[in-house]
């Protein structure tokens, strides 16, 4: 299978999502194929290696964890569309420090924040080892960093270092 696919759980992921937002069909899987194949051909040609999963366990923790919040989120930016509070409320840019250096998790924890409403990540400085985000609701500085922390980065770093 790393014949044809070099990066075998990518190709796997990308078939899956594309039958599942498609419809199954015969002409689809055989598309799912082509774009699997062309996506991981895409990213063997930039040099990209295969991330190496430490514990495999804790994946199902941070994908229960990211639903969870992701949807905690979602009600909290409702609410905050629908109240006052939005025009009371603060937007801003905070800088986390992050102990995470694997690409691969940086990746993850960046899609992530992206994915999670009412945050975006901007930026992640390499010398500093430090990511920029923008949040909708910038009340408790403190409780986002300790929930990045303690909470995703903790989790990427038991994953991947």
């Amino acid at each position: 299978m790393t014949a044809i696919f070099t990066y075998p759980l990518l190709a796997l992921g990308l078939v899956v999502m594309w039958l599942l937002l498609a419809g199954f069909t015969l002409g689809q899987f055989v598309v799912a194929i082509g774009v699997a194949i062309l996506a991981t051909e895409g990213l063997k040609a930039l040099g990209e290696t295969s991330p190496r999963i430490r514990r495999w366990l804790a994946i199902p923790e941070l994908a229960g964890l990211v639903f969870r919040d992701v949807l905690w989120s979602n009600i909290a930016v409702t609410r905050i569309t629908l109240s006052q509070k939005a025009t009371k409320g603060h937007s801003g840019f905070l800088t986390i420090p992050v102990r995470l250096r694997n690409p691969s998790g940086l990746a993850v924890l960046a899609i992530v924040l992206t994915s999670t409403p009412g945050t975006a990540w901007l930026d992640y400085n390499s010398t500093q080892g430090a990511i920029i985000i923008h949040v909708l609701d910038l009340d408790d500085a403190e409780t986002l960093l300790d929930l990045i922390a303690n909470r995703y980065e903790r989790l990427l770093m038991e994953i991947f270092e």
